[in-house]
């Protein structure tokens, strides 16, 4: 009887400090070295460990809906947190606007027609013949690609060289290796390239507003830990980690 008063109370012992499961962060795919030196910094504040699942925007909120354990969402545009929002997935009260961005057309470096690119008049020149985006059907950095075009007034000039691609990262790594002669990026992403280079910044008022919404997946396992985490995106340690990446902070609470 003794021994088994001592198993048991090895057992629950232990449970106790058994480490929490990790949250599962659902994220655009433009957010991954950001979110994860954001996690670094949530681990070393104490806070509950952290796995993320990076994918365009438009393939996760698919797979929230689908019911693919997460615990939150952050998305690319309002649009696919729409998406999930209407399909109950999201928590409504817990969304928030966190982070703004820009797209950048960006060029290989050694390419001799991108080093002549300085403005989006210049896509629809005859040498400029394949131009990257994400899907501009689905994923966001396309949809804003596209609008942006549309709306510069040269997407029946450019409509016919678009590639599309997986997602943002893909549309870089296009670029990079030589198989498009431009893309359309963010411009987070953008300053991560290594063969590739800023051919100009998208300004203006033919420039998209670009915001990346957040929430707590309603199927969450986990939602108060998923609430701290989502708390920490807009708090004082989690902001210059987004600034340094090139985001702007839109949600920052102190």
């Amino acid at each position: 009887m003794l021994l088994r008063i001592v198993v048991l109370c090895l057992a629950v012992t232990a449970g106790g400090l058994r480490p929490a499961d990790p949250l599962t962060v659902s994220a655009a795919i433009s957010l991954t070295d950001s979110l994860e030196a954001v996690a670094r910094s949530y681990a070393a504040s104490g806070g509950d460990p952290v796995r993320f699942n990076f994918a365009g925007s438009n393939v996760l909120a698919r797979q929230l809906i689908n019911g693919a354990p997460a615990d939150v969402f952050v998305s690319a545009d309002e649009a696919q947190m729409d998406v999930a929002e209407r399909a109950g997935a999201i928590d409504r009260a817990s969304r928030v606007a966190l982070l703004g961005n820009r797209l950048a057309v960006i060029t290989r470096k050694d390419n001799a027609t991108g080093s002549s690119i300085r403005k989006v008049q210049d896509l629809g020149r005859e040498d400029v013949r394949r131009i990257a985006l994400g899907d501009p059907a689905a994923v966001p950095a396309g949809v804003y690609a596209r609008n942006y075009l549309q709306t510069a007034g040269v997407w029946p000039q450019v409509a016919s060289k678009i590639v599309p691609v997986a997602n943002v990262r893909a549309a870089l790594t296009v670029v990079e290796n030589g198989s498009a002669d431009a893309a359309i990026v963010y411009e987070t992403d953008a300053a991560l390239a290594s063969q590739a280079v800023t051919a100009f910044i998208v300004t203006g008022p033919a420039a998209p507003r670009i915001v990346y919404p957040a929430a707590v997946v309603t199927h969450s396992r986990q939602p108060q830990a998923a609430q701290r985490f989502l708390s920490f995106l807009t708090g004082p340690q989690a902001t210059p980690i987004f600034r340094k990446f090139g985001f702007t902070p839109l949600a920052t609470m102190p």
